[in-house]
């Protein structure tokens, strides 16, 4: 049974048609996350920091409401805008996952946003 995973400590869909997450089992599917502040749904800072950490909160506060943690992620996909640096991101993104890392893919994309991230993980 699929159950629709919906936090407001993480940018919210609005009127758009997508949930946040889906959760099937043990099994939880993130859609993909910006930048975007919970209560204004604004991206407030153009810096590659702000932006990145931003997505992983708003990725971390899903997982959260599923009873997933970051460690529960077992692949993600990265998207990286005009701009993005990659050995930057890294950086951030160590904060947030460690080893053994999640299966990864990242892919550049034409876009104003510098980071946008979606998820799998598999709670045990």
């Amino acid at each position: 049974m699929k159950q629709i995973i919906l936090t407001d400590k993480a940018q919210q869909p609005g009127s758009m048609p997508y949930s946040q997450a889906i959760k099937v089992g043990n099994t939880v599917y993130v859609a993909g996350q910006g930048p975007f502040e919970p209560q204004s749904g604004m991206c407030e800072d153009s810096t590659m920091e702000y932006q990145a950490r931003r997505t992983l909160e708003n990725l971390k506060a899903i997982l959260a409401e599923a009873g997933a943690q970051m460690s529960d992620v077992v692949k993600v996909t990265v998207f990286l805008g005009n701009g993005a640096d990659f050995d930057e991101f890294n950086g951030y993104y160590k904060e947030y996952f460690s080893a053994p890392y999640p299966a990864r893919a990242i892919t550049g994309v034409s876009s104003n946003m510098l980071v946008q991230i979606d998820a799998i993980a598999v709670i045990e």
